[in-house]
């Protein structure tokens, strides 16, 4: 399928030929071509191992095609390196922000370019030039140039991304999942500023796996399919099903599984009363067996902080933990652990896997973690427990062709299965999920929404934080509402975003006065 011919008398800003790239094992991209053109937001779109990243870290200077060519405004051009790229005008911004947090946002903008007199670095005109970037942006009353980058926000930090690339008068600007940790208020900050660069002249190159977003700012839509161009679309001609088609190959039933009955849950084993800590006030709820609590709020409302505290991580200076009726003490992760509790975290590279391990290796962290050093059980010459890996891997469906490969070379989404075959294998009958689907695509999604429902089909316990709307309404039983380190009221199942942002926002009441949020979310 291809996009019909609209900048005939434009020419593309930037054109990728023939690119091939492949990695042990795999074909990530296979004879790719594509157009980007200026004024124009192009969407990238496919399921994880697609070749989405591998596309865009060829033409950023990361990688090295084996195969095909760049063309940079008529011009052949070959990047070795990042900065190269950066030098020519093109920008990327990663998922993981690339920036020096305990260095200013004047001083990560013009990193290695700072103006200098007589060889001394000229503070006053870094601070202007960092001043007339942020204005060209409209943020200059948002940011300031002193600013450490470790005090802002991720919304924020990604603004400052975002000014790098302006101050390198960047002609194309690649944006790697740009929305994955924002809310909804700092998504449309985003767009807004997305439409700036529009009225720039600039090429945007836009990688989601949230249809919904890429649909709201994107003119074009690419999709890849196992380092393959499927096709390229205009937006305004398509829609989200026939994008889902071009993706997966075949309609998606459902993105949500049937919920579950509360005749079906089971007795309490997670019960928590008057919880606190430092940012955490006065937390009191319980967990049932069988079923999926969601937990819904802003950025910052302390989902994380729940999670962290529940686990260990960052524990309960005060009240009380229950878990299957005893009252605990859980103060470091390895207790909870050894409670029967998993926790798949919202960071899954630097919190939930160790990368530059094998896949196996990772699988059977939690598991290792409870043994002795010295108590691993052999047999043929393997460890008891890595008979479990082949098992694990196919339960959670992780597609590799060993397991023995270093885990940073899975895509997105099979790293995310890694970590919940790794508390799997620890057989966990409470499960903390924290953005479980976070940078995956949307087959992986229904996968892993799948087997959430089957765990609880089989008795466990869940708990889910996520950031959105749809998922919490889609998978949860119940919907407990965070706002400012407290739980601002409980919504039962199906509630809508309306309700939700209500009471996350502080307008309206939960669980008693369900009737009146009913009534103001009408008024919406």
């Amino acid at each position: 399928m291809a996009v019909q011919e609209t900048q005939a008398e434009t020419q593309p800003l930037l054109e990728v030929r023939n690119i091939t790239k492949r990695f042990p094992g795999v074909v990530a991209l296979n004879n790719v071509s594509l157009k980007f053109y200026p004024g124009e937001v192009h969407a990238v779109v496919g399921e994880n191992g697609a070749g989405k990243s591998t596309l865009m870290k060829i033409i950023a200077g990361a990688y090295t095609p084996d195969a095909g060519e760049i063309i940079l405004q008529g011009e052949r051009v070959s990047f070795a390196h990042p900065v190269e790229a950066y030098a020519k005008g093109v920008s990327i911004i990663f998922q993981e922000f690339n920036l020096l947090p305990e260095r200013s946002v004047a001083q990560n903008i013009f990193l290695g370019r700072e103006p200098s007199r007589f060889g001394i670095i000229d503070r006053r005109q870094l601070h202007r030039d960092t001043e007339a970037v942020l204005k060209e942006l409209g943020v200059e009353n948002l940011i300031s140039p002193s600013a450490l980058v470790s005090s802002l926000s991720v919304a924020n930090q990604q603004i400052v991304e975002i000014a790098k690339a302006i101050s390198y008068d960047s002609k194309v600007l690649i944006m790697d999942e740009p929305t994955a940790a924002l809310s909804s208020v700092e998504v449309k900050m985003l767009d807004d500023l997305v439409e700036r660069l529009k009225a720039r002249g600039m090429a945007i190159i836009f990688i989601s796996h949230r249809l919904g977003e890429v649909f709201d700012i994107a003119d074009k839509i690419t999709v890849l399919k196992d380092g393959q161009l499927v096709g390229t679309v205009l937006t305004k001609n398509t829609t989200p099903q026939e994008v889902v088609f071009m993706m997966v190959g075949r309609e998606l039933d459902h993105y949500y599984p049937p919920l579950g009955k509360p005749e079906d849950f089971g007795e309490v084993v997670l019960r928590v009363t008057d919880g606190s800590n430092d940012f955490l006030k006065n937390i009191s709820f319980e967990l049932r067996k069988g079923e999926v609590l969601g937990v819904a709020g802003l950025q910052g409302s302390g989902r994380t902080e729940l999670a962290q505290a529940l686990f260990g991580v960052v524990p309960f200076k005060g009240g009380t933990l229950e878990v299957h009726g005893k009252v605990q003490m859980i103060k470091n992760p390895t207790q909870a652990i050894a409670l029967r509790m998993g926790f798949v975290t919202e960071d899954r590279k630097s919190e939930g896997l160790f990368p530059r391990q094998a896949i196996c290796d990772n699988m059977l962290l939690a598991v290792r973690s409870l043994q002795p050093v010295f108590g691993y059980i052999f047999k043929d010459g393997l460890p008891k427990e890595r008979k479990l890996v082949p098992g694990l891997g196919k339960r959670v469906d992780i597609r590799t062709d060993s397991y023995d490969r270093e885990v940073q070379f899975l895509s997105g989404g099979n790293q995310q299965k890694v970590v919940l075959a790794k508390w799997l294998a620890s057989k966990a009958d409470i499960f903390i999920f924290d953005e479980p689907t976070r940078g995956i695509d949307v087959e992986a999604k229904a996968g892993i929404h799948d087997m959430i429902r089957e765990l609880t089909k089989q008795g466990v316990a869940v708990l889910m934080i996520s950031s959105e709307l749809p998922e919490i309404i889609g998978m949860s039983d119940r919907i407990l509402v965070m706002r400012d380190g407290r739980i601002a009221g409980e919504l039962p199942a199906q509630s809508s975003e309306a309700e939700i942002m209500l009471v996350a926002t502080g307008h309206g009441q939960a669980e008693n006065n369900h009737s009146s949020v009913q009534a103001e979310a009408g008024k919406e």
